[in-house]
């Protein structure tokens, strides 16, 4: 993965905004990540469930053994456009060196003025697949729930580009928020599955330039490449989804879109989140099914940031699908799920 990117001149009035940082409200970590263990599944959640291992697990066990067919892996995000946002919510473009973000804003949330809270959403799809309009009403929640606009990354996807392009984009984008005024402690990192991944990686590389955002969210992250571990995870029979199978196949994917970007005259290295955890890194909080087998990630991840001093919250919804929060409205956990996270960023940035 490319090597950690300065981030540009800041104007005058927010360096000198960051003479003064406000104090964080959390204490530090005592070294043992804090788990909420949620209850259901209700009966939505449950259908969904079902749905999901009938549906989605089988598709991606056939297609995990021909990974590297062209699969129109854009057509999730170009068919999401019919979903309409909630009326009154504002959505504007930007562009970006390489790629173009949606900053979103709920109904009755404040203009991006670089004054309040912000949160940088990096969406999930495996890197392979999904973005703003997949996303959207995660994202719209999200804006509601926390008071906040919402920029919202559309980051290049393998097999065509690498992961260390998708992250060189969400360091870009979190560059714009920068130089629209706003301090690293009113900036709130957030990803699902793979956004996961990518924004503790974010985090790990601002860290290495001395920025610091507010907090870290993470919804059933992708927090580790390696396979093995999630492959031997009891849950890799419960997972709705996700078959043992599609782990060898996102590996070959990232791994050989890797090997075809050269960084410093070598081909771009496999970077795991995990094995980079500092003190420093951004207070987190952890949403994730207790049935999915990116549980593993997550608790290992709670442990990790913990030990060093790094407040960490884990949530566990039982009997969940992977992601479920885009089921909201449907599933009533999901909204609830939302609702926290809002809660929370609103209260690392308060």
């Amino acid at each position: 993965m490319s090597a950690p990117t300065q981030v540009p001149s800041i104007p005058p009035a927010s360096a000198r905004a960051l003479k003064t940082v406000r104090p964080r409200r959390l204490p530090v970590s005592d070294g043992a990540p804090v788990e909420v263990v949620e209850s259901g599944p209700s009966l939505p959640g449950m259908v969904a469930a079902v749905a999901c291992h009938l549906t989605v697990r089988p598709i991606l066990a056939v297609g995990s053994y021909i990974p590297h067919m062209p699969w129109p892996f854009g057509l999730i995000d170009f068919v999401s456009q019919v979903l309409l946002p909630t009326p009154g919510t504002v959505r504007a473009t930007v562009e970006l060196p390489h790629a173009t973000a949606q900053l979103v804003r709920a109904p009755g949330v404040l203009p991006a003025d670089g004054k309040r809270r912000v949160v940088l959403y990096l969406h999930g799809g495996a890197f392979l697949t999904c973005g703003a309009n997949s996303h959207s009403r995660v994202v719209n929640a999200l804006s509601k729930y926390a008071d906040s606009p919402v920029l919202v990354v559309n980051y290049r996807l393998i097999p065509k580009h690498s992961v260390g392009m998708a992250l060189d984009d969400c360091h870009d984008a979190y560059r714009w928020l920068r130089l629209r005024g706003y301090r690293p402690e009113q900036i709130v990192l957030a990803g699902d599955s793979a956004g996961g991944y990518l924004a503790l990686a974010l985090a790990q590389r601002l860290q290495q330039v001395g920025e610091e955002p507010a907090a870290l969210v993470a919804i059933s992250p992708l927090l580790q490449l390696a396979k093995e571990p999630k492959q031997a995870h009891p849950n890799i029979k419960t997972d709705a989804m996700f078959p043992a199978k599609a782990f060898d196949a996102l590996v070959a994917l990232v791994a050989k879109a890797a090997g075809k970007r050269i960084v410093d005259g070598a081909p771009e290295e496999l970077y795991e989140p995990l094995d980079h955890i500092e003190p420093g890194l951004p207070q987190t909080l952890i949403h994730v099914s207790g049935s999915e087998v990116l549980l593993h990630d997550a608790r290992v991840a709670a442990v990790r940031l913990a030990a060093v001093g790094v407040p960490t919250e884990v949530r566990v919804w039982p009997g969940q699908v992977h992601d479920f929060q885009l089921g909201a409205p449907v599933v009533p956990e999901a909204t609830r799920s939302l609702r926290q996270i809002g809660e929370y960023i609103r209260e690392a940035t308060g």
